[in-house]
């Protein structure tokens, strides 16, 4: 009783989260007009691997609680789009990036072996998002206006879902929990030295 308990907490607290989940990096943005260090190959990745999932659930008639927190994501990850988008001075790219994601969601569903292959290589979409984001920030050595709280809360969805009984679906959520810690500690570890420079100046 106890465990089921703990269950229904943590997918109820998941899914709470993943309601906010992007919303400190959104006013980040939006407050420094910027978008140092925030890769927009990471969140292309990531949003297609999202849709991929989603796309898969709703395919194969899963019940909606299982994946309501994508579209919530999707829609978080779309407004993160455009704001990187507009700042970067490429807004009008915006519509080709949305005539891919609408072409390609229409691709998956035109045969059952299309969505299964995509379904199977989602969780290497999702880490290769983690490693490029990881990889921006190597670069640049600059975690610039990436939010250390979004990637926390991230890595608080993930852990949450390390309870699902599935042996394939949980080695997915721990090695996406692990990632998005790595992601989160590299942040930290760069705004750390950016302040210490700023102090030292």
């Amino acid at each position: 009783m106890q465990s089921d308990t703990l269950l229904h907490v943590a997918n109820f607290s998941t899914l709470f989260v993943c309601m906010v989940l992007k919303f400190p990096q959104i006013f980040v943005l939006m407050r420094a007009k910027s978008t140092t260090g925030v890769s927009l190959n990471s969140l292309l990745l990531e949003l297609t691997g999202f849709i991929v999932f989603v796309t898969y659930q709703m395919y194969y008639d899963y019940p909606p609680p299982t994946y309501l927190e994508y579209p919530i994501l999707i829609a978080q990850d779309v407004i993160l789009l455009l704001l990187i988008l507009h700042y970067n001075g490429s807004l009008r790219q915006s519509l080709v990036y949305t005539l891919v994601f609408v072409g390609g969601w229409r691709l998956l569903t035109v045969d059952k072996w299309i969505i299964d292959l995509a379904m199977s290589l989602c969780t290497f979409i999702s880490a290769a998002s983690k490693l490029t984001q990881l990889q921006c920030l190597w670069r640049s050595k600059d975690a610039g206006q990436v939010s250390a709280l979004s990637w926390a809360l991230a890595t608080y969805t993930c852990a949450g879902k390390c309870t699902l009984s599935s042996v394939s679906v949980l080695v997915r959520f721990i090695a996406m929990t692990l990632l998005n810690l790595w992601v989160l500690l590299t942040v930290l570890y760069y705004q750390r030295n950016s302040s210490r420079t700023k102090k030292d100046e």
